[in-house]
């Protein structure tokens, strides 16, 4: 009788271990294709990477809905082994993405890092400025909007008045002076 109930309960641990273990990142994110091209040699040599697999990421500048596209302008990022884009990482260019179909501007907020997977499919000359740009543009087989990262400041995690060095707390008068950024020689 004992080991039905063991064998019940170690089947509900290994499976809410492996519902643990997935991802929300789709497996074409994930995986890159075998040969990686960069934006820019895209923009050198259009004609070279016509049809090519790409994967690419970066930063959304803008978002522009077409009468049967739209196309999200994106700041090229150099991409972690995931996809996502390295924030901290110098541009690599600029690139578009061809979403059929009509999308929301909001959901695709600026400065939001994205990553896509698909087929170049041509090169069309923009404006940056007043300078011409060749923009190379993806079809995507697969794109992921990444979550919003909130960063927390040292003191937005508590408060002032959790910390006894803060003039704030109510240990403040108790703790030494060096703790409350005086000089040592004030002893």
């Amino acid at each position: 009788m004992i080991f039905p109930r063991i064998s019940i309960l170690l089947s509900l641990i290994a499976g809410l271990a492996l519902t643990g273990c997935a991802s929300p990142i789709p497996d074409l994110i994930k995986n890159a294709p075998p040969n990686d091209i960069r934006v820019e040699e895209v923009q050198q040599k259009p004609n070279a990477f016509i049809g090519a697999q790409v994967r690419w990421g970066g930063n959304i500048i803008r978002v522009e809905n077409l009468e049967r596209t739209t196309m999200i302008e994106v700041l090229s990022r150099r991409l972690f082994a995931d996809g996502k884009p390295d924030a901290g990482s110098s541009s690599e260019g600029r690139f578009k993405i061809a979403v059929p179909g009509f999308v929301e501007p909001t959901r695709f907020p600026k400065d939001r890092r994205i990553t896509v997977r698909g087929r170049v499919a041509q090169v069309v000359k923009g404006k940056v400025g007043a300078y011409q740009y060749p923009y190379p543009v993806v079809e995507p087989d697969a794109y992921y909007l990444w979550p919003k990262e909130v960063v927390y400041r040292y003191g937005d995690v508590y408060g002032p008045y959790y910390y006894p060095w803060s003039p704030w707390s109510p240990w403040y008068p108790y703790y030494p002076y060096w703790w409350r950024g005086y000089p040592y020689y004030y002893w």
